[in-house]
């Protein structure tokens, strides 16, 4: 039996031994590394290199804007009812894009396509048609059977007739922020949609044949606990959505101003959380949901679950992803585009973006190009986050190393893993076992060049902790 088909093992005492604060690799090397002194020659000779390999492209657009303050976000955002702001946002989103479309091959495939934020819903349905419009006249995109092509939704701020704009317009995904039912906890964090509002926009979603439905789910929340989250999860399960999402809320106000506002003494203890999420994975896969990997989950016949099974699942700055032959083309405010073998952010301040989108510049603010050694690591900790697994002939084939002796160092680190129970190492590679299954993040962490740089410094990089 697959590793991913089995009841995840739990080992409290293990878990709190190696719960360390560390990376969600949802790069590597992870955005701290990224450099000011970033050349954007490098980013056009990485355009070139995917142009000569004919890759696919996914598109991410960042749509920053919010009508509420959600306390516990720490995503770049910027919170107005001034719905004015989002149409000359929205030009400069689609003039960034056409700079990009000059650069990449004539007829080059959009085979993923995802609007985050903030809340993409802000703007208005005229709008969106406008900057869809010009994403088709610039790239050509995928049908509708074969792309993906999602978008990030606050349930209680959309109305099923925009869903059914979006919809016509070729969104064939939608992933809505639920968070947690219940009322108390909605009102500690300012956030709220009612059950019976999600399900009647679930529905209204089925009803306009969206192919995917995802849930995302936060534990940690101030005054929850874990019946109120297993109450959460009930109602989540009876929805049936296709994903579910269930992140773990960190509480780092000296990053996120908002989560200031979040009372300390109303946050769950720290045994608490881990018997809510211990909870929460067995409930989901009792409900016959795969637990795919960190925080997320999947019907076994998503795309997700398959594109585990095939060798093509990636973990990107959405998560889990399916489609790891894209390259992806992200634009807007802080935006992070990962094409060949560069990194790159846009500016984070919306002033910022806008003045550089003024001067027909790039808005690029940093970025990182990696070497030989950054893309191995890369392969590594990918594969081991994505399948539980590293073979070692696979590493020989594709790095031209012998992965043993390259190596040696990382395998005696994990010495003591291989005690407890969390992988097994021989002359194949590195497998995973059940019970470190929690902890992949840890183990990736053994194989992170810049995280030994990164503790000599005077000011360490704060992560989160792992669980």
């Amino acid at each position: 039996m697959s590793i991913f088909a089995q009841p995840i093992e739990w080992d409290e005492q293990l878990i709190q031994r190696y719960d360390l604060a560390g990376p969600r690799y949802t790069s590597y090397p992870t955005a701290p590394q990224f450099q000011e002194s970033f050349s954007q020659s490098a980013l056009f000779r990485a355009i070139v290199r995917s142009n000569l390999a004919h890759r696919p492209l996914s598109l991410y657009f960042h749509i920053p804007f919010c009508d509420s303050l959600c306390y516990y976000c720490g995503c770049n955002k910027i919170v107005t009812n001034n719905r004015g702001r989002s149409l000359p946002y929205v030009q400069r989103m689609i003039q960034e894009l056409s700079l990009y479309a000059d650069m990449f091959e004539p007829g080059k495939e959009v085979q993923q396509l995802h609007w985050g934020g903030g809340t993409p819903t802000f703007i208005s349905d005229q709008e969106m048609s406008l900057l869809m419009n010009a994403t088709r006249r610039l790239f050509k995109f995928a049908d509708d059977k074969s792309g993906e092509f999602a978008i990030e939704i606050h349930p209680a701020k959309v109305s099923s007739n925009t869903m059914a704009h979006l919809r016509h317009l070729g969104f064939n995904r939608v992933s809505m922020g639920v968070q947690d039912f219940d009322a108390h906890v909605q009102q500690a964090v300012n956030r709220y949609n009612t059950y019976e509002q999600v399900a009647k926009l679930t529905n209204a979603l089925r009803a306009q044949q969206y192919q995917s439905i995802s849930m995302d789910l936060i534990y940690g929340l101030p005054l929850q606990n874990q019946q109120s989250l297993r109450e959460t999860l009930q109602k989540v399960i009876d929805l049936g959505p296709d994903r579910l999402s269930l992140f773990n809320y960190a509480h780092m106000p000296h990053l996120f101003k908002s989560q200031g506002l979040i009372r300390t003494e109303d946050l769950p203890c720290s045994a608490e959380k881990l018997a809510m999420l211990h909870g929460a994975i067995e409930t989901l896969q009792n409900a016959g949901y795969v637990y795919i990997g960190m925080d997320h989950f999947a019907k076994p016949d998503d795309d997700l679950v398959i594109a585990q099974q095939q060798g093509q699942l990636q973990r990107n700055f959405q998560g889990y992803s399916t489609h790891s032959n894209c390259d992806l083309l992200a634009v807007g405010v802080s935006s992070i585009s990962m094409i060949d073998n560069v990194y790159v952010q846009n500016a984070r301040d919306l002033n910022t973006y806008q003045q550089k989108m003024d001067m027909g510049l790039l808005p690029v603010s940093k970025g990182f190009t990696l070497n030989q050694e950054d893309l191995l690591r890369r392969f590594v900790i990918n594969r081991l986050i994505c399948y539980c697994e590293l073979p070692f002939h696979e590493i020989a084939r594709i790095f031209d190393i012998n992965p043993r002796d390259h190596f040696r160092r990382e395998l005696q680190q994990l010495a003591p893993m291989i005690d407890d129970g969390l992988i097994t190492i021989d002359s194949n590679g590195i497998k995973v076992l059940n019970k470190g299954r929690l902890l992949i993040r840890r183990i990736c962490m053994v194989f992170d060049e810049y995280l030994s740089h990164a503790a000599s410094k005077v000011q360490p990089i704060r992560y989160s902790k792992i669980i």
